[in-house]
């Protein structure tokens, strides 16, 4: 009996480090270069799990064909999203890009749409030459993202 009392702090600890990662926080690695220069691969991100509003130049962690991809939210629902000679237009008004100094040419009709429906996202890397983003997977749903990040664990660095 003794035994078991002495071992209930330590399972209160694990349920809450339990908890606490599957419905809060938890870390994420970052594959690939498509973030460069903000992040980088094998970077290690603090995932928040219980953010649900997403705004514009936030950077999102969803699923995509069964892998956890890490992007920037660039267009939101019911806007438009247009690059024309480097310069980024959301609703044909000038927006400052300051995460990549060239961008293709690109606009959502390129992807079949007019505007970014309902509950979905327009995503890009960072490093928008090396990045699958919703210029080639198109917009993402809201369902599909896991969650934001504004930290780094590994290095430890503040995260654009």
């Amino acid at each position: 009996m003794k035994i078991v009392k002495s071992l209930i702090p330590y399972v209160i600890i694990l349920l809450m480090v339990i908890l606490l990662r599957t419905f809060i926080i938890t870390p994420v690695m970052v594959n690939g270069p498509s973030m460069n220069d903000t992040l980088v691969h094998n970077q290690i991100i603090l995932l928040k799990k219980y953010a649900r509003n997403f705004s514009r130049n936030e950077i999102v962690v969803f699923e995509y064909n069964g892998v956890r991809l890490v992007k920037r939210a660039i267009g939101l629902p019911g806007e438009t999203v247009e690059y024309k000679d480097g310069v980024l237009y959301i609703n044909g008004n000038v927006v400052e890009d300051r995460f990549s100094p060239t961008t293709a040419d690109f606009d959502l009709s390129m992807i079949n749409l007019d505007q970014i429906p309902s509950r979905t996202y327009f995503v890009l890397g960072d490093n928008r030459s090396n990045s699958s983003d919703s210029r080639t997977i198109g917009v993402i749903s809201e369902d599909q993202i896991v969650g934001t990040t504004s930290f780094s664990l590994w290095p430890i660095r503040r995260v654009n």
